[in-house]
């Protein structure tokens, strides 16, 4: 099973025990998501992707979180990319 989606969304950040930033999958997309998840899901709703933002490409996985996915977005990336939190990105998944 292989899908591509892209939409765009505002980085969060997370201030938890184990801080991290995120960017929210739209609900369209999610619809997607959840159509193809018992394929590809390897415990707890994860979905394994490889995602990319501007030049930057990495593998990881989509958290389920209040009926949406979201995206970690490594700290590499953001650097790379100039990006910090409430910035507007262009997101383009490919699920495998």
């Amino acid at each position: 099973m292989s899908m591509a989606i892209g939409f765009r969304g505002d980085i969060w950040f997370w201030r938890g025990p184990a801080p991290w930033y995120f960017v929210t999958v739209p609900e369209p997309q999610c619809e997607d998501l959840r159509a193809v998840s018992r394929s590809v899901t390897y415990g707890w709703g994860m979905i394994p992707v490889v995602a990319h933002i501007g030049k930057s490409t990495w593998k990881t996985s989509l958290f389920p979180k209040d009926g949406r996915y979201i995206l970690p977005i490594k700290m590499s990336v953001r650097k790379a990319e100039g990006l910090d939190e409430g910035d507007a990105v262009h997101v383009r998944l490919d699920v495998k």
